[in-house]
């Protein structure tokens, strides 16, 4: 299993269009408080690498990681989430227009990790958003988040239900706690595969 990720932040971008040319790119989807900065700084075992916030909503730009050393043009890319966020819906719009942009025109864009929260997911913005992935053709692998929040008793029904409402094997969803360090390391060998192929 991967080692923590060598990742380092790039730059924040309000629209695709001002992001330079890379070799490859894994873009993290998903609603609003389903942990994505909490997940990049899992993958790199840094506390600090994404701003993480108590209220939904504080990815508001295209924001960029690269793997590996300066210059390699490999790239993680976290876009602002969907759903529920303390903005106007004006702001949520906006948001919601650049991530859509990136995902339909990126050229270096690999793969997708759409995340889910897995305590609860996938709600009705999930479902609209794998639907509209898959409608794009990109590669999508699911990712499980917060599992350590659901009781140990619980996890193989929920792992069932989860991967029954995306239409997937429950095999094909990856099952991760940000906190506790679970599917971390098969994550990281993922995303390493991906970017490094």
């Amino acid at each position: 299993m991967a080692g923590p990720l060598t990742l380092r932040f790039v730059a924040s971008y309000s629209r695709a269009q001002q992001m330079p040319d890379t070799e490859a790119e894994i873009a993290l989807v998903g609603r609003s408080n389903v942990g994505k900065s909490s997940l990049l700084n899992a993958l790199a075992q840094r506390k600090q690498l994404a701003r993480t916030s108590k209220n939904p909503g504080a990815t508001r730009l295209i924001n960029t990681y690269e793997l590996g050393t300066e210059g390699s043009r490999r790239w993680l890319v976290d876009l602002p989430g969907y759903g529920y966020a303390k903005a106007s819906k004006a702001e949520q719009a906006r948001w919601s227009a650049m991530a859509e942009n990136y995902l339909a025109h990126r050229a270096s864009l690999r793969g997708v990790l759409h995340l889910i929260d897995g305590e609860i997911g996938p709600t009705r913005l999930d479902l609209d958003t794998v639907a509209w992935l898959d409608s794009l053709g990109l590669p999508v692998t699911y990712v499980a988040t917060k599992i350590d929040k659901v009781r140990p008793s619980r996890q193989g029904a929920r792992r069932v239900e989860l991967s029954s409402k995306l239409c997937t094997e429950s095999g094909a969803v990856e099952w991760t706690s940000s906190a506790k360090g679970s599917g971390i390391p098969e994550l990281r060998s993922l995303v390493k595969a991906v970017l490094e192929a």
